[in-house]
């Protein structure tokens, strides 16, 4: 019998059947864990969630990131945060077939937490900021999915009266419909097509930056930093905020979740087919968008297609560019809701029996429904959710994504303080807690210099 190293840890391995991580015991799992978290996928499954939970229209705000941090610090943000998530990443599958190896499968991050940290982490700090950060994002979705949808309709009628909260209204009932996907593990072909999505949408934007940038039409182009001395500090901090929220994830142990044991090595490849993704729409849209605009780019690029009444592409351009973004805004917003339906599930359901029953199906729908319905509410009473939703990304997705996967790490396998490893995770932690301290005070320092004008139910 050999042995595989990991760290101090040590795994006894044999043959082909003694590597097959033992299943959970079914009867052992509440309902969230049986019937949201179904370890069913395949590794390329695995690669349409993770796509889809990270590249996502959140994406088109690169450019915007850009203007406080320039050339040079733009591109220099965007390397550094995909290497650092990819490792960051990896370093909680590891840590996750780790302890499915040794019988005892994680399926959730607050499960994570609890066993590595201790009960109170996963119960008092994982557990709401995840759910903070994925109702968060679930809430982001349905408010750009309704500006979307206003944007193709005043481009189809400029001098309409329909107003912002009742194209997120419209979106929300799509979201609704979705919502009732009865697993994670259900959601592996719309994730595939979400997928083709964001590459055709993230190839809209920038074509179309292409091609405003050598029109004529185009802005003249600047990339001066411009403002006091406190502005641009608080931009920069601001800025990486944004590239470490566009990278965030916050539920990689729920998608591993849904892998079919053994799960060694399929996350890997999951997370291969999704970085190909990120290099090609993240680099492609945040340099194409800041080269046309420079300093004058919007926070979402598809908004720059547009300068004072006159469409600086055509019509159809910017309808399929913004059709392409809402039909991928539903697929995030859903993936989203997992953690959400896993715990009404756990709450309302009865695992011991069936999942389709009508003891099950009937809370299921009625909560699932009254979640989306909130997170509806919410969007088109407060448009300016960006700027709050900004202060829970850099809360919340900077320590779920950057910090807490080095703390797993070094906590699990206790590599030597001799090695690289430790320090760099040590590193990873120390330099991305401070910069989620400063990011959460620039984004509320953001809202307090938008607070003039909020507006309940604005149309924005």
């Amino acid at each position: 019998m050999g042995t595989v190293w990991e760290g101090k840890a040590k795994v006894a391995v044999g043959d082909e059947n003694q590597r097959q991580q033992a299943p959970q015991n079914q009867k052992d799992l509440d309902a969230g864990a049986l019937f949201v978290l179904q370890s069913k996928g395949s590794w390329l499954h695995c690669g349409y969630h993770l796509t889809t939970s990270i590249v996502a229209p959140a994406l088109l705000s690169l450019p915007y990131a850009f203007v406080h941090l320039g050339w040079a610090g733009g591109v220099a943000c965007l390397v550094i945060g995909a290497l650092v998530t990819f490792y960051s990443y990896n370093l909680i599958s590891l840590v996750l077939e780790h302890h499915a190896q040794l019988g005892h499968r994680q399926l959730r991050f607050r499960d994570m937490a609890q066993d590595i940290l201790g009960p109170r982490w996963g119960r008092y700090y994982v557990g709401p900021i995840q759910f903070a950060v994925c109702y968060g994002a679930v809430i982001g979705c349905a408010l750009l999915g309704g500006q979307c949808m206003k944007a193709i309709y005043e481009v189809s009628r400029p001098n309409g009266s329909m107003k912002l909260y009742e194209f997120v209204t419209i979106f929300g009932v799509l979201l609704l419909i979705l919502a009732q996907m009865p697993s994670f593990h259900s959601l592996r072909h719309i994730n595939m097509a979400s997928l083709v999505l964001c590459l055709a949408y993230s190839a809209c934007a920038a074509a179309g930056s292409i091609y405003i940038g050598h029109s004529s039409k185009g802005p003249e182009k600047s990339y001066t930093l411009n403002g006091s001395t406190v502005d641009r500090v608080f931009g920069v901090f601001n800025s990486i905020a944004i590239i470490a929220t566009t990278f965030g994830n916050g539920i990689i142990p729920e998608i591993q979740a849904t892998l079919a044991p053994p799960v060694k090595g399929k996350m890997f490849k999951g997370l291969c087919i999704c970085y190909v993704i990120v290099c090609a729409t993240f680099f492609s849209v945040a340099i194409a968008g800041y080269w046309a605009f420079g300093n004058q780019s919007d926070g979402m690029l598809l908004s720059n297609f547009t300068s004072e009444g006159r469409n600086l592409v055509p019509k159809w351009f910017i309808v399929i560019s913004n059709a392409f973004v809402i039909l991928q805004l539903a697929a995030v917003g859903v993936v989203y809701l997992q953690p959400t339906n896993e715990v009404l599930e756990k709450t309302l359901s009865d695992p011991k029996r069936g999942q389709f029953s009508a003891r099950n199906v009937i809370p299921r729908l009625i909560s699932r429904s009254i979640s989306v319905i909130i997170g509806t509410v919410i969007a088109g009473m407060l448009p300016f959710f960006g700027d709050i939703n900004a202060v829970i990304g850099a809360f919340g997705f900077l320590p779920l994504d950057f910090v807490l996967p080095a703390v797993f790490f070094n906590l699990t396998f206790k590599p030597s303080r001799k090695t690289v490893i430790f320090w760099l995770n040590v590193s990873i932690v120390a330099v991305f807690v401070v910069l989620a301290v400063i990011g959460s005070v620039a984004a509320v320092r953001q809202i307090s210099l938008d607070a003039k004008n909020y507006k309940l139910f604005a149309n924005v």
